[in-house]
């Protein structure tokens, strides 16, 4: 892979957070693959684990439900890096992640962390941030779910999806009904409802937001 592929890797926002010569050490220790729409990147319950970061594409996270069905509970666009890693007190992966698109993949895995680790020992303490936040998330998703109605789960969505992708959010209608819990036909009623407002234009696997801060503002009535 290039070097301005690997010069990428270093500008994602927790790589970036890290001191120049541990941020060079991780990028030279991990791997990066294309990756067609829909491969598997790792199962929930791998034994195998590490950190993964999305340079180009997206990665759909599913969880289990009861009954094993997997449940799709997040889209993570390029610029994320999720993952956790059982050399750090850590156990088996919690969450399936699959492409969503053809996308440039990152992993570090255990192996590597802890290489990297052995020469810096402050890393550990920037993979456990990462998993803070991660758990943040999840905790933010639950309460979305408990104190939110259908339609203002759908603009919580929107906000938290543009605010990572930057305004045009790569995600289908029936994503987003599967991700908050309703029918397709509702999503799209909704984000008819948006677009007439001028808050959002829909396209083909497409929905650019045009005005953030009145999608936030619906949220804070």
């Amino acid at each position: 892979m290039s070097a301005d592929s690997l010069d990428r890797v270093a500008t994602i926002a927790w790589f970036a957070r890290q001191p120049p010569d541990r941020r060079d050490a991780l990028v030279r220790a991990g791997r990066l693959s294309r990756r067609q729409a829909g491969e598997w990147m790792h199962g929930e319950g791998d034994e195998e684990t590490g950190l993964l970061a999305v340079v180009d594409g997206a990665l759909k996270v599913y969880g289990q439900a009861p009954g094993g069905r997997e449940a799709l509970i997040g889209l993570l666009p390029a610029g994320t890096v999720i993952g956790q890693s059982a050399a750090f007190g850590g156990g088996p992966r919690i969450v399936t992640a699959i492409t969503a698109s053809p996308s440039l993949i990152f992993t570090l895995s255990d192996s590597a962390l802890r290489r990297v680790a052995a020469a810096h020992p402050g890393l550990w303490e920037s993979v456990t941030a990462l998993v803070y936040g991660q758990l943040r998330a999840n905790a933010q998703a639950v309460a979305e779910f408990v104190a939110l109605k259908p339609r203002e789960r759908l603009v919580s969505r929107l906000v938290q999806l543009n605010s990572a992708a930057g305004g045009e959010i790569a995600v289908s209608q029936a994503d987003l009904a599967e991700m908050i819990g309703v029918t397709r036909k509702a999503v799209n009623g909704w984000l008819g409802d948006l677009e007439a407002a001028g808050l959002v234009t829909r396209g083909y696997g497409v929905i650019k937001v045009l005005d953030a801060a009145r999608l936030e503002r619906m949220l804070a009535q």
